[in-house]
């Protein structure tokens, strides 16, 4: 494999601080992120858009100083407006909208930043599953089992980074999009606090406050470093986040003080809990009592039988809405022009009434109160990841006929995400476990609304004591 040799034994602040000592050159480093692209992506199929001549363009233009000054990024295939590249949000029906004319506020940070992009990431069409099987570009497969799922919507940017192919991409997240992927694939996710990073200029908001942009790490600090680059409202936001005190990456190695930890292995729907990410959440309660945390089981007040509908409500209005807004077409799609699940889902939408909307937000506005209340006694919560190990592709299908079946088993898989994504607080899943058979078990960490620096500060005082960064899946060994 060609390029500079030990690029897979640094995070991305370890390899831009190399390039800042001029160790290395972002060329190197590019190079490197194009060889292992190229050396693992038939294994994963993670990468649907190679965009190599538009990265060595960039670099033959000069870089910025930043934080990530040279370090290879890879883009999601969704909500990522890059100026003069096409997005095709995983569809079929969309893959031949023109690109836009200029970056979105989010790729403008992150080019700020220094961050070099050379391809974007498979996506399920748009964004509308926790798995990554488009009929467009086909499945992205689990770097620790191909036969698996990688999670989704961010499948793509999860099994890049979890093959490492590079440290960090970007990721997006409505109700597990980031999280799902980075339990799947043994990587950190963080899904930021609702505003935290801009939508602008092209969205006010996606699914009714509950999507956000960031990323998947390999190292909980890059998740942080990475924030503090593209953090901030934008021109016109509906809403913003409450700043934070300090940069987040002043929190990692912070001492974190005696947190109040609670931890449920109860999810809002209901759904049964696999023996290991119990046995995984077990641990982690422990792990964190045996670093001086006061820690307790303790099941948050909230309406548990309105986390599902209340999303769904929200997700079919949002969908019908997106199909109907092909910018070229000037139609909505034929039933047969989009997978099955999206055109269901898009037909529940055309049903729904204003009254129903209003009926969700408020219920979704509810929950955040009901959990507000729950983090007056407690700074954060722990969960499980998931409730199952990643299953078989092909079982969350995108085509199936039965639309209620296919979300009862987007559900029972990832119970613990969306309810989150409707408070709008900040929630990092952490690779802290591996079951017997050798795949990623995950954790999720909660915090109140706008305290991602507890979180970062917790996250990395685990990260300390039980690392993952040498388990890597034998594609990438």
């Amino acid at each position: 494999m060609t390029g500079f040799a030990d690029y897979d034994a640094h995070d991305a602040l370890g390899l831009a601080t190399l390039v800042r000592q001029r160790k290395v050159t972002p060329a190197d480093l590019l190079e490197a992120a194009i060889a292992r692209v190229e050396a693992r992506n038939g294994a994963v199929n993670a990468v649907t858009m190679p965009l190599y001549d538009l990265a060595r363009a960039t670099l033959a233009r000069g870089l910025p100083e930043g934080p990530f000054t040279g370090v290879p990024f890879l883009m999601k295939d969704l909500t990522a407006s890059i100026a003069g590249v096409k997005m095709t949000r995983g569809s079929r029906f969309f893959a031949d909208t023109p690109p836009p004319a200029a970056d979105s506020e989010h790729v403008a940070r992150l080019k700020r930043a220094g961050l070099v992009i050379f391809g974007r990431t498979n996506t399920c069409e748009l964004g509308l599953s926790l798995t990554c099987e488009p009929q467009l570009h086909g499945p992205t497969r689990n770097p620790w089992d191909p036969t698996r799922i990688s999670g989704g919507s961010s499948g793509g940017a999860a099994a890049a980074v979890g093959a490492r192919m590079l440290p960090m991409a970007h990721a997006s997240d409505g109700f597990g999009s980031i999280r799902a992927p980075a339990a799947c694939c043994g990587v950190v996710g963080l899904k930021p606090t609702r505003g935290r990073n801009t939508m602008a200029p092209y969205t006010g908001e996606g699914l009714g406050g509950c999507s956000t942009e960031h990323a998947v790490t390999l190292s909980v600090r890059d998740c942080a470093a990475l924030l503090d680059a593209t953090a901030g409202a934008g021109p016109g936001d509906p809403y913003v986040a409450p700043p934070p005190a300090r940069p987040f990456l002043s929190e990692i190695g912070a001492a974190p003080g005696r947190l109040r930890i609670a931890w449920t292995a109860t999810p809002p729907n209901g759904a049964p809990i696999d023996a290991e990410p119990l046995r995984v959440l077990r641990e982690t309660a422990a792990l964190c009592a045996d670093l001086g945390h006061q820690v307790e089981q303790a099941e948050p007040a909230i309406d548990g039988a309105t986390v599902v509908t209340t999303f769904l409500t929200l997700a079919a209005a949002n969908t019908a809405v997106n199909l109907a807004g092909h910018p070229t077409a000037g139609r909505p799609p034929q039933p047969d022009e989009v997978e099955r699940v999206t055109w269901a889902t898009g037909q529940i939408g055309e049903r729904l009434s204003a009254a129903d909307y209003v009926r969700a937000t408020q219920a979704a506005h509810r929950l955040g109160r009901q959990m507000a209340a729950f983090h007056g006694q407690w700074d954060v919560l722990l969960t499980p990841g998931l409730a199952t190990a990643p299953p078989k592709l092909g079982w969350i299908d995108m085509m199936l006929e039965d639309v209620g079946e296919y979300w009862r088993r987007v559900f029972a898989f990832s119970p613990f995400t969306v309810w989150f994504n409707l408070t709008g607080q900040p929630a990092i899943m952490l690779p802290l476990g591996q079951s017997p058979d050798g795949l990623p078990a995950a954790v999720q960490c909660v915090a109140r609304y706008g305290d991602e620096a507890t979180l970062f500060r917790l996250a990395s005082q685990l990260e300390a004591a039980r690392p993952w960064a040498g388990r890597k899946p034998a594609l990438a060994r």
